[in-house]
């Protein structure tokens, strides 16, 4: 693989400091090898985590940085070992560019626990030795295995939060096997970008689902917008009373809410044997005090379980899932302009459900 930058200019919008603002910048991306693909990007989902990396919340941002890791775009470029994409495909690049695709965790397609590590998309370091810059830009180039086909079928606009929000709850959904329980009754905590995707697959797939928020403002959309089954107020001791009451109680719950607070109300929902699955980030890193009630686990034999993004394999089932049975995330589509905007509302939860970033029409 050659590891000469490559001549073409690419700007974006990019964060010079801890304030987080976002303002144009011109970068450099590395030459397109032999197994890559150059993508010039058309749309790119705002995640949460572009308000950690801009704003240094984690404390390890290095700057300057472009976010922006749901990515799709019109593939412009292929080196010449590539099979799998050609020039003027639709394509999308998830949270991860690359890995090292030889240990023991890659060759089983557990790309994601790669024993080396990945390759961030933003604030990593590509295999050129320079920094990755994320999908608020112009194009990316990333290994084919990393990349995505998008059916011509499904608005390129509406798969950008797939590939990061959608694939972040439809993975422990699969691993749980909640698509072969129909009838099933099924939690989801926080009604925000992966929430909402929840409940949408929550619904394809046939279960009964319940929407537990500490927001009452989302009991209308839960209800009426996304065909939730049930709306808790999780704020509401009372209603989560009579919860505990009900026969028909979840034996598996996903978290999608960010920041750090307690799970023993939500454990105790929990038919025995139960399962609660945490895909929501922490705000901050911080080692805040977690209550939790040992008892509750031990005496119901419930559990707690983590998922990261996606695999390759899960990645693309998503996307083609969604396309399928037609699956559409809940967007405000907005110019490249109006990022700094968006990142202060995502910040307050202020959108309904994903902003997604028009970059074709609006980067110059």
């Amino acid at each position: 693989m050659s590891l000469q930058r490559k001549g073409e200019n690419c700007v974006g919008w990019a964060a010079r400091d801890e304030s987080g603002f976002l303002s144009p910048f011109s970068l450099g991306r590395r030459a397109v090898g032999d197994d890559d693909v150059s993508v010039k990007i058309t749309h790119c989902g705002v995640c949460y985590a572009d308000v950690l990396y801009t704003r240094n919340k984690r404390g390890t941002t290095k700057y300057t940085l472009v976010p922006g890791h749901e990515i799709v775009g019109i593939v412009k470029e292929v080196g010449a070992n590539v099979s799998k994409f050609k020039v003027g495909d639709c394509a999308g690049v998830v949270t991860y560019l690359d890995t090292c695709r030889d240990c023991n965790y890659c060759n089983e397609g557990l790309e994601v626990h790669c024993s080396k590590g990945f390759t961030l998309t933003i604030n990593g370091i590509d295999v050129d030795g320079n920094p990755t810059r994320g999908g608020y830009s112009s194009f990316v180039v990333v290994h084919e295995r990393y990349c995505y086909k998008i059916p011509e079928n499904y608005p390129p606009e509406s798969a950008a939060p797939l590939l990061c929000a959608g694939i972040t709850v439809y993975t422990p959904m699969m691993q749980h096997k909640m698509n072969a329980q129909p009838g099933k009754s099924f939690g989801v905590i926080g009604l925000g970008g992966l929430g909402h995707m929840a409940v949408k697959f929550g619904k394809a797939f046939g279960l009964k689902v319940t929407v537990l928020s500490t927001s009452l403002s989302k009991k209308d959309d839960a209800l009426n917008l996304l065909g939730a089954d049930e709306f808790i107020l999780s704020s509401d001791k009372e209603q989560m009373d009579v919860r505990l009451q009900k026969s028909k109680i979840p034996r598996f719950i996903i978290d999608t809410a960010s920041g750090n607070r307690p799970f023993d109300s939500y454990l105790a929902l929990l038919k025995p044997g139960g399962v609660l699955a945490l895909v929501g980030a922490p705000s901050e890193v911080k080692l805040n005090p977690i209550s939790l009630l040992l008892s509750i686990l031990d005496a119901g034999t419930r559990s707690i379980a983590g998922s990261a993004v996606g695999t390759t394999k899960p990645t693309q089932e998503t996307i083609d899932f969604c396309a399928e049975h037609k699956i559409y995330p809940e967007i405000e589509l907005i110019p490249i302009q109006y990022a700094n905007e968006a990142l202060e509302r995502l910040e307050k939860s202020d959108l309904k459900y994903r902003f997604v970033i028009d970059i074709a029409n609006s980067l110059n």
